[in-house]
């Protein structure tokens, strides 16, 4: 994998641990035990009731199939309890159990029938997905979930269609989608069909999911855990809507400074991993009350979190770092207001609304309201509907050598927000890089392989804040532009542009920013394939002689970027960014610092290897030199 600001993390965020307690956890362990390694718990959850600030809890390999509630966290960087999966063991976490009892129905399909009792006091196949910006496309959806041998089956609302599937459509694996459930409840039992397609699930691994979480507090402020290399999969999630509570399968629940990392995280029914608000500020507050609309609703809560407390002392910095993320159908991070100062690094996330039997406005491979101070660096995100949706108050946000492909919505949304923000050094693949619905943001060294789509947005009033901090500066509409857009490079589908109309323009290259009523910053772009510069760049290169050939190439576990570049292309050396170079925002009038609130300086390339003046160019990658290039991506 390439280099990643680990070395950074490391040393600036984590201070030496003091030495606590260890406790042990084993599937051959009993709950009676004292947690020594001679006699552990059987369950995480006996472990994390004894577990104090310093204390770690390792788990031994096996498959727990609980919700683990930790009723306490750390105290500081240096006293926080740690949840670990033994070296060199696979120890999996899961919120389903397995169900065998099956009977023949008809034809392929099968049936269960489970008591109550099987639930508890949950049972997800009486519970609906709801909340605010969920849409259902018609027709209902339990969070529940059904899997045959680790695949997910897809939810149906008629018999026929579990008794004769046809392939869903709007599926992106659409052979997938004949594999159906639908489920029926009565005062005393759950029914569940499904179809098998000639698979006995009496001698398949057939589970389903029972649990609302796998690692998730049941109350805020449960500060300063770590939960590291374990396997974590199917939760019944909720719809996380950035007005509500926001569970995940694994989620931080209003709390500071978790490290959540080295994990494998799936199978969500909505979002893996949440960095998310609590209840009491608001929950779901638009559909209980149409009357006014959502962004009102949501100004309304972010006074009530100020309220509570919103602020670097109590909520956020969280490190999400080397993670897997997958198969989640909501977002593969999402997080409102609770994700301020915090790093999300060297995460794979694809995947993320695969299925596509509902939707909303809260979906992406991250998605989060209030970044403020967040660095989203080394991602790479692929098949996520949307890959990065910076969703309001995006301010003091740096995005950072992400590897972007495969989105069929766009590779980075930013939406109502004011800036500053930085976008550099990432590689943007998709058919649409760019939906900007905002203003004040800073574009350098980025490959932009899509269409950019630009638009005011004047109907929403929206927060910004003081430098750094959560506090209100004040609210205003969105007029657009006011960007900055330095040693960039756009490549288009040739006669693939689109006339700018008084709302939106969309296309390869600048020119969608000509109309807007706030005047942007450009200077060494170089545009290819027929992409044009914005109206008022002076020193742009333009070549259209030359077809660039970009194709991405995956090879197992490496990506690849096949282009091939003129010479004249990367043949002028490019201005160094920094905060003096990008100057101030017209709305928050301030400069461009780094999310560490130093002076901003772009000296690396998407690679980490160090810009000079020799070898800095337009584009994320020094300078790769002429003809047909083959670049390792990840």
């Amino acid at each position: 994998m390439r280099i990643r600001f680990a070395a950074l993390l490391m040393t600036s965020l984590i201070m030496p641990a003091t030495h606590g307690a260890e406790y042990h956890v084993s599937v051959k362990g009993d709950d009676a035990g004292d947690g020594s390694p001679a006699r552990p718990y059987r369950t995480i959850s006996a472990a994390a009731r004894v577990a104090m600030a310093g204390d770690t809890v390792t788990v031994h390999a096996g498959t727990y199939r609980e919700r683990i509630t930790p009723p306490r966290g750390g105290e500081s960087d240096a006293r926080r309890i740690t949840y670990r999966a033994a070296a060199g063991e696979v120890v999996e976490i899961k919120g389903s159990e397995i169900v065998k009892d099956w009977k023949p129905f008809k034809g392929t399909a099968w049936k269960a029938t489970l008591p109550s009792s099987f639930f508890g006091n949950y049972n997800p196949y009486r519970d609906l997905i709801e909340g605010d910006w969920f849409t259902s496309k018609g027709r209902p959806h339990h969070t529940g979930e059904v899997y045959i041998n680790g695949k997910a089956l897809y939810e149906v609302q008629r018999m026929e269609d579990v008794l004769n599937p046809q392939p869903y459509v709007d599926a992106r694996d659409r052979e997938a989608s004949v594999w159906t459930w639908l489920t029926e409840s009565d005062g005393n039992s759950t029914h569940i069909y499904a179809n098998f397609h000639g698979k006995s699930p009496n001698e398949e691994l057939v589970e389903i999911t029972v649990r609302d979480s796998c690692f998730y507090p049941d109350a805020p402020g449960r500060n300063y855990i770590t939960i590291r290399g374990f396997r974590m999969r199917h939760a019944a999630t909720q719809w996380a809507a950035p007005t509500a509570e926001q569970p995940g399968l694994i989620g931080t629940h209003w709390s500071k400074g978790w490290i959540i990392e080295d994990n494998t995280i799936s199978d969500s029914r909505c979002s893996g991993v949440t960095l998310g608000k609590e209840r009491a500020t608001g929950h779901n507050v638009w559909i209980r009350n149409p009357k006014k609309d959502g962004a009102t609703h949501y100004n309304e809560v972010i006074l009530r979190a100020l309220e509570a407390g919103w602020s670097r002392e109590h909520i956020g910095s969280h490190v999400v770092r080397n993670n897997t993320i997958h198969d989640c159908e909501q977002a593969g991070i999402a997080g409102s207001l609770g994700a301020v100062f915090s790093r999300i690094t060297g995460n794979h996330i694809y995947n993320v609304w695969a299925k596509r039997q509902f939707t909303g406005a809260e979906m992406g491979g991250i998605k989060l309201h209030g970044a403020i101070d967040v660095l989203i660096a080394n991602n790479r995100i692929h098949n996520a509907g949307r890959g990065l949706w910076m969703d309001w108050m995006a301010q003091g946000t740096r995005i950072t050598s992400n590897l972007l492909y495969d989105n069929t919505t766009d590779d980075l949304f930013v939406e109502v927000n004011h800036g500053p923000f930085v976008v550099d050094n990432n590689v943007f693949l998709s058919p649409v890089s760019l939906r900007d619905w905002s203003e004040g943001g800073a574009y350098a060294h980025n490959l932009f392989g899509g269409r950019i789509v630009s638009r005011p947005e004047p109907n929403r009033w929206t927060p910004y804040h003081r430098a750094h901090t959560t506090a209100l500066a004040g609210v205003t509409l969105t007029t657009g532009g006011d960007n900055r857009f330095y040693n960039n490079i756009f490549i288009a589908e040739a006669g693939a542009q689109k006339p700018t109309g008084a709302q939106e323009a969309s296309g390869y290259g600048l020119w969608v920013y000509d109309a807007r009523k706030f005047p942007s910053q450009a200077g060494g772009n170089v545009y290819l394939n027929g992409a044009r510069p914005y109206s008022k760049e002076t020193d742009a290169v333009v070549v259209e002689t030359a077809e660039p050939k970009l194709k991405l190439e995956e090879a197992g576990r490496h990506v690849y970027l096949h282009l091939t570049l003129d010479a004249a292309a990367g043949a002028r050396p490019a201005a160094r960014v920094t905060s003096d170079l990008l100057g101030k925002t017209m709305v928050t009038e301030l400069g461009y610092d780094d999310t560490d609130g130093r002076p901003l300086v772009i000296d690396a390339d998407y690679f980490g290897k160090p810009y000079s003046s020799a070898s800095r160019r337009a584009g994320p990658f020094g300078a790769p030199g002429a003809g047909d290039l083959k670049l390792r991506l990840w």
